[in-house]
């Protein structure tokens, strides 16, 4: 009995630290489209998404050697190669290039699918099981998200919410990959194995990629550029696949949902675009999916 109410004791601990860290990545995450926005007005996308990986993928890789880190085992060599395509090269290149069609409010709208991808993903990949209920709120959530761009016109922009879906897709099977492999590998150490992985191609990149000049280089890029490969492309990893691994993919990853609310506040303050009225309405709907999702996740 006693055996029985540690385990339980351990278990309801581990979920709380999982939500815990899983929201601190959402908040990291946050900010990243707007910080990409104000960066693509500078940078070339395909610049921007090569460079934030590669100044990543430096730091990772003196992490790795600081705290002497073993080699990842060769059966964790492809779900590494699916994280760094998944993370580190697709989402950021494809967000980057919508970006240049549409605002981040309007591409913040779309991350409210990553939940609903990571969950499908984490079905597929990482062999979770959530109850029936937990799907009914999930897609919920989602059609609330695709009804109202479908309500703002996806013909404005369709280059635009084309590459933001196919970002989501990316992006919900390198969270559901990563967040598999933490579970043996680490939290940290998968996105840094990933990122130093992906070093060799993205650092040739960036050499070939660098524009001619940087002086007409604004300062709120530079600090955005250094955003996006700080916090969205390491440290906030740090605590996502960590929270997914202690929480489970499918229920810690419905907190995507408050990625959009977090966001949406951002570029408003931040970037002064507008935020509707309907924009705020969908967020809290799809807010309020959270709990049920959560209720049901397992």
């Amino acid at each position: 009995m006693e055996r029985t109410s540690n385990l339980q004791h351990r278990t309801l601990e581990n979920n709380t630290s999982g939500w815990i860290n899983g929201l601190i990545g959402v908040v990291i995450f946050s900010g990243s489209l707007p910080a990409t926005r104000v960066a693509v007005l500078e940078f070339d996308p395909v610049f921007l998404t090569v460079a934030r990986a590669t100044i990543a993928a430096i730091l990772a890789l003196c992490l790795l050697g600081l705290f002497k880190e073993k080699r990842p085992a060769r059966q964790q060599l492809v779900p590494l190669i699916i994280v760094a395509l998944g993370v580190v090269i697709g989402f950021p290149l494809l967000t980057a290039l919508a970006l240049q069609y549409v605002t981040s409010a309007h591409s913040i709208v779309f991350v409210g699918l990553l939940p609903l991808a990571t969950a499908v993903f984490g079905v597929l990949r990482g062999g979770e099981r959530p109850r029936a209920a937990f799907w009914i709120f999930s897609v919920l959530g989602s059609l609330l998200v695709v009804g109202f761009a479908l309500s703002q016109g996806l013909s404005a922009s369709p280059q635009g919410d084309i590459l933001m879906l196919l970002a989501i897709l990316a992006c919900g099977l390198g969270y559901a990959e990563g967040a598999k492999l933490s579970r043996t590998l680490g939290g940290w150490q998968v996105i840094s194995w990933a990122l130093v992985l992906s070093l060799p191609v993205v650092a040739l990149l960036s050499w070939m990629r660098m524009p001619a000049s940087f002086s007409g280089i604004s300062t709120p890029a530079w600090f955005s550029l250094a955003y996006v490969s700080l916090f969205s492309m390491l440290i906030g990893f740090v605590f996502w696949y960590r929270g997914l691994a202690q929480g489970g993919i499918a229920a810690v990853g419905q907190l995507q949902l408050l990625q959009p609310f977090f966001g949406l506040t951002l570029a408003a303050t931040l970037l002064h675009e507008q935020v509707s009225l309907g924009m705020l309405g969908v967020t809290v709907a799809v807010i309020l999916c959270v709990a049920g999702a959560k209720k049901f996740a397992k």
